[in-house]
């Protein structure tokens, strides 16, 4: 499973997210937003107009912080 999530250390939801994949065994790349103008620009796009995070892209369809449970919804 492809998995990126963006977002940044010091955004609670996200390392609440990163943690929970890692405990599940999933592989993911982590791409911090912080000063990374194209991942910036990435969630813009994608959000309308909004820095959105933790904003994950899995399989090409992206979720805007959709949160533990809907996660576990996600990668079921």
């Amino acid at each position: 499973m492809n998995i990126k999530v963006y977002g940044a250390d010091w955004c609670s939801d996200c390392v609440t997210t990163k943690r929970f994949l890692e405990e599940k065994g999933f592989e993911f790349e982590y791409i911090i937003i912080t000063d990374n103008q194209e991942a910036i620009d990435f969630l813009e796009k994608v959000n309308n107009g909004k820095r959105i995070i933790p904003t994950l892209d899995i399989e090409g369809v992206i979720y805007t912080n959709p949160g533990i449970s809907g996660l576990m919804k996600i990668i079921k």
